[in-house]
């Protein structure tokens, strides 16, 4: 299967404006890229041109590629426009199966196989939403993670019938595009990150409906202990640093039978209305009354010393 070169990509489309869409179209101006764009509701342009504003002064403190320009932003009036000219496409559209579908289908109808298309899809698989395409082979699922502007992951992940030289491009092509791409086996349900956060999640709905912690004291045990760990390492990095200089076969040697402490339930707990409220309750108070919009803006500018720590300065 003949594609351009991964380092060359100019130009690409996004396709759905919404808070996914939007945060990928900031990110990809970010990096220099021509962008066309579009979305089929009315107020989809207007929405598209205010989150890439909101993220513009985050993204210039982050760091401007050459070439990063907002004007290079180009709002189309159909899909076919959009995509008229586009090197790659990132599909955002809703959670939707015949919608995603659908949608897929037209994108491969209308863009030569030599372009690659990906799914900014946070469940569904690529076998499920490549079935009425007529290049299957060259669609990916392309799972980003939000916002996406500021956080690195990307989690890619083929269909059965996607070619796996389009699965290695897609990691080329994002990782070039400053992305953090990690692959995904196909039907890997949810791929990694999801599967990962999810565990915890229910874990913490256990906790918290057995009364046995606040959503305080749950959302400090993760941001003032592992997470800050995260930010550097993984749970497999930092299990082999627990095993000391031995790294984790020490570790495995000390604690042989430490997956048998009863850590984690695992099963997700039923969410009854107590629960609910519990929880609802929880997430209220640790808000203090700032709105998701004031959340978000902290949220960024964490992440930009978070990141610049990370790295050793933006």
């Amino acid at each position: 299967m003949k594609l351009p070169d991964p380092a060359q990509i100019n130009c690409v489309a996004c396709i759905g404006a919404g808070s996914i869409g939007g945060a990928w179209a900031a990110h990809f101006l970010r990096k220099g890229y021509d962008v066309r764009a579009w979305d089929p509701a009315g107020d989809g342009e207007s929405r598209l041109r205010h989150t890439i504003d909101t993220a513009w002064p985050s993204l210039t403190e982050l760091g401007l590629s050459p070439g990063a320009d907002r004007r290079r932003l180009t709002v189309l009036q159909t899909l076919e426009e959009a995509l008229d000219g586009a090197e790659f496409v990132q599909e955002s559209a809703p959670e939707d199966i015949p919608t995603k579908v659908g949608l897929l289908s037209q994108i491969d109808s209308a863009t030569s196989p030599a372009v690659v298309i990906a799914s900014s899809t946070s469940g569904y698989n690529m076998t499920e939403l490549q079935v009425n395409c007529i290049h299957p082979e060259r669609t990916v699922v392309g799972h980003p993670f939000h916002p996406v502007y500021m956080v690195p992951l990307v989690e890619v992940a083929p269909g059965k019938r996607t070619d796996q030289v389009v699965v290695d491009w897609a990691m080329q092509f994002y990782e070039h595009a400053g992305k953090a791409a990690v692959r995904c086996n196909e039907g890997v349900h949810g791929f990694i990150a999801n599967r990962l956060q999810s565990a915890i999640l229910r874990e913490a709905q256990h906790m918290i409906s057995a009364g046995e912690a606040s959503a305080f004291d749950i959302d400090r045990a993760i941001s003032q202990g592992p997470g800050l760990r995260w930010a550097i390492m993984g749970p497999i990095l930092t299990l082999h640093l627990a095993g000391g200089e031995g790294g984790i076969e020490s570790y495995f040697e000390k604690f042989p039978d430490d997956h048998k402490e009863p850590y984690s339930r695992l099963d997700s707990p039923e969410i009854t209305n107590d629960l609910r409220k519990k929880m609802t309750n929880g997430a209220k108070m640790l808000a203090q009354g700032r709105s998701a919009t004031e959340l978000a803006e902290e949220r960024d500018r964490l992440l930009l010393g978070v990141l610049s720590a990370v790295r050793g300065g933006l």
